[in-house]
């Protein structure tokens, strides 16, 4: 740092090092945070802006939040504000306040058309890109990533549009390793010495690597920027990095290391948050234990990546699903809207047309009608979109079926039904073989389409009284009411059966798809949905373990205690 800078140049210094040196950008924080210069009030807020990003940088979210939106509330300079808006839409998807996010987001995009600002732009744009492929709308993402590169062909800028254009491709599955882009963007921002998205860059190329069944290029493309990586002292991109060597390094045959990178990816993730990184390294330390023959230390991974890769996935259905509810209620606010002004418009021509009786009344007849058709259309389009947002919230967006919420409600009343009436019924958990490997080596395109095949194949074995979901990822319940074991084992074979002749067509023709069963019925396991789901789950465990491919049954027995 230069002696005698002023408060505004150690603050434009601090901005611009913030991503990619975080020791210097520390170090002036700490400066301007101490006394040493005397700041204006609304220097005192761009201060107040940085701390907040550095303090979610640390991890704490709530904090920051809350920071910015003290310095949206108080500062006179919109750009601050709108950069501020921006970020605090970041933190806030990164806390899973995917609703909060998605509704503060559109407005500030709006804002983007008349701000010239360039590192406003750049937040916004970068910002928008993120959230949008993150939920789902890949092609809105690639539309202000290319934006951002067309606004800033070098530099920071262009570092940032490369990466959220291959994180759009990536996760539409339309990245290869031969695309040029991948280098490119590397090489982009290492000159922009930009580390951090440098690094997540390099982490998309060796995945797609991995995909394509080259682990040793992948350890060796993400080994070239480990040291800068730890050098950034960021843990999400530590565990992120961590978790892809461990998967590397388990691919290639190296167990040790693939077990050292898969510790190092739990040690640096964020607590009680589900990631990515999380899941693949519980995954990786399941494997090594299993081949290595220690059951119960695999059973614990086991249950542990079942747990995060669940948790993982719900939250970006949740992403979606935000997305989708914050665009019905934008879109019944217009409607509202605009039926206010149609009502408007008509008192208006009802006043100014008062002082003729008898013309008026004829035309106020018909502006009467007039009203009340166009409110009836417009309440019948509020009501339709309310209908669709419904059942949006009911069903899962990739299969049709109930979603994990849904689905366990609904059970959980049919079985009180079911206990009331004394009836009998079974549940069934089933999990797609190897479903992983599918989206690794052929890509999340191909992925889902084997969930919808298989899906289907259920659905031609089920009953309309019979509740299907989807729990997360690849694992799904199916409740059978009125159904006793002995039947439920011969309709869940039938199932076995259809999802193992599932085919994906010449395209695909080398995906072989199976599934594994776990059923457990209310005579053994009570009418409780928790303890139900426990027993199918023991049970379906126990088919994996057992070879996959096959129905396996609770052997659970719990004594059930009534109240005479």
């Amino acid at each position: 740092m230069r002696a005698g800078d002023s408060a505004g140049q150690l603050l434009q210094r601090a901005d611009r090092v913030k991503t990619s040196d975080p020791a210097e950008f520390a170090a002036v924080l700490r400066q301007l945070d101490g006394g040493e210069v005397r700041l204006s009030p609304e220097e005192q807020l761009y201060l107040d802006y940085l701390k907040a990003w550095r303090i979610a940088y640390q991890g704490d979210y709530k904090k920051s939040i809350t920071l910015l939106d003290q310095v949206i509330a108080r500062s006179d300079n919109a750009t601050l504000r709108l950069r501020a808006g921006f970020t605090a839409v970041n933190i806030l998807g990164i806390a899973t306040r995917y609703e909060d996010a998605f509704s503060r987001l559109d407005p500030l995009v709006d804002q983007l058309a008349t701000v010239t600002d360039k590192e406003a732009r750049l937040t916004g744009l970068s910002v928008a890109s993120q959230f949008y492929s993150e939920a789902g709308q890949y092609d809105l993402a690639l539309t202000y990533a290319d934006k951002l590169l067309a606004e800033n062909p070098t530099g920071s800028g262009a570092c940032r549009g490369r990466y959220f254009v291959i994180e759009a491709l990536f996760r539409s599955s339309e990245l290869r390793s031969t695309d040029a882009r991948l280098r490119e963007g590397v090489d982009e921002c290492a000159k922009a010495a930009e580390p951090i998205f440098g690094n997540l860059i390099r982490n998309y190329a060796a995945n797609v690597d991995l995909r394509e069944g080259k682990a040793t290029d992948a350890i060796r493309l993400l080994q070239q920027g480990y040291a800068e990586v730890k050098k950034t002292r960021y843990p999400p991109l530590i565990s992120l990095i961590d978790a892809s060597l461990a998967h590397a390094y388990w691919q290639s045959g190296d167990l040790t290391s693939a077990r050292t990178f898969a510790l190092g990816a739990i040690d640096n993730s964020i607590k009680n948050e589900y990631t990515e990184p999380l899941a693949t390294a519980y995954q990786v330390l399941y494997e090594l234990d299993k081949h290595d023959g220690d059951m119960p230390a695999a059973l614990a991974w086991h249950e542990k990546y079942m747990e995060a890769d669940k948790g993982y996935l719900n939250t970006f259905s949740a992403k979606a699903l935000a997305y989708q509810r914050v665009k019905q209620q934008v879109l019944a606010k217009k409607l509202q809207v605009d039926t206010l002004a149609k009502q408007n418009r008509i008192l208006q021509l009802q006043q100014a047309l008062s002082e003729k009786a008898v013309e008026a009344g004829r035309l106020w007849i018909i502006l009467l009608v007039l009203l009340l058709c166009s409110i009836g259309f417009i309440t019948y389009r509020i009501k339709r979109s309310q209908l669709k947002f419904m059942k949006l919230a009911r069903r899962d967006g990739l299969t049709g079926i109930f979603n994990r919420q849904h689905f366990v409600g609904e059970a959980e009343r049919l079985l009180q039904y079911c206990r009331k009436s004394d009836r009998v019924a079974c549940l069934v958990l089933l999990d797609l073989d190897h479903f992983k490997q599918v989206n690794d080596t052929h890509g999340h395109a191909v992925g889902d389409r084997v969930l919808r095949r298989a899906v289907a194949a259920c659905q031609a074995h089920l009953r309309s009284t019979d509740l299907f979901g989807r729990l997360g990822g690849e694992e799904f319940g199916v409740l059978l009411p009125e159904c006793g074991l002995d039947q439920a084992v011969a309709r869940v074979e039938e199932i076995r059966l259809a999802i193992a002749s599932v085919s994906l067509g010449e395209d695909v023709p080398n995906v072989a798809v199976s599934a594994s069963f776990g059923v457990a019925t209310v005579a053994n396991s009570g009418y409780e949905l928790r303890q139900l789901m426990t027993d199918a789950d023991d049970a379906l465990y126990a088919a994996k373990r057992e070879g996959r491919n096959r129905v396996n049954l609770s052997s659970s027995r719990h004594v059930q205690l009534s109240l005479v």
